[in-house]
């Protein structure tokens, strides 16, 4: 899997950007669950706080910017990538995800002269590549956009500038021609004021905000070929 444009090849493919947690596997797997733990006993351990102020602080961060590394950085200086290194990396993924032979059909069934798969991540390289490759669709994606947690300031979803670099390092033709799934819905708001055309994922059982994120909300990501029929395969082996 590439990590950048098309080295100047001419290629005019809108590009289909996928959100990689909770989003490609289930939020059921918990690993969210598993994340804020660790991420909590990180702030415990590295602020010198109780669990209480840890947990309060950790929400504060990730409502305020999007990645709770992101006030780490900005107010601690916290090196990312050790965040990375005991966060990101320590979580048990092998435990816990597994190849998803139905969300690989569905992805097999895009329609790649037509549109170009690839990887939109607030986490760094080395978990987004890890979760993909357990789930065992890592070949599919033509590349990965990732919050580079060696690169200070960092920049993450919502941000207008993560936009810009998604858009620049898979080569979009256009704003316009960007589409995109996420199950954050703030990443959903934002990327639709950009121009991109969204699809907000609220599972079954995640309660649907009262105003809609994005053109489409989904349940599945099966839904997709509903909304995004220009993206697949007019006959494709797959289906809902």
């Amino acid at each position: 899997m590439a990590t950048n444009g098309n080295n100047g090849v001419s290629d005019s493919r809108p590009i289909f950007f996928f959100d990689i947690d909770n989003c490609l596997y289930s939020k059921s797997c918990n690993i969210h669950d598993e994340m804020q733990t660790l991420i909590n006993k990180f702030f415990v351990k590295h602020l010198e706080l109780n669990v209480s102020d840890a947990h309060e602080l950790h929400q504060k961060y990730y409502k305020e910017y999007g990645l709770a590394i992101e006030g780490l950085t900005r107010h601690h200086k916290i090196d990312p990538l050790a965040f990375n290194a005991e966060v990101d990396d320590a979580l048990p993924l092998d435990k816990i995800l597994k190849p998803d032979p139905k969300l690989r059909q569905l992805l097999e069934d895009l329609d790649t002269t037509k549109v170009k798969p690839w990887l939109l991540t607030n986490a760094y390289v080395t978990h987004g590549e890890r979760v993909v490759k357990l789930l065992g669709i890592a070949d599919i994606f033509e590349g990965i956009t990732y919050c580079d947690y060696g690169n200070l300031p960092l920049v993450c979803k919502p941000s207008q500038d993560m936009y810009a670099k998604a858009e620049k390092e898979a080569a979009a033709p256009s704003t316009k021609s960007c589409l995109f799934v996420d199950d954050s819905y703030l990443n959903c708001v934002h990327a639709h004021a950009r121009g991109w055309t969204t699809a907000h994922l609220v599972e079954p059982g995640v309660t649907t905000p009262p105003k809609q994120a994005s053109e489409f909300v989904i349940s599945s990501l099966e839904e997709l070929r509903v909304h995004f029929p220009q993206a697949f395969k007019q006959n494709p082996s797959g289906g809902i």
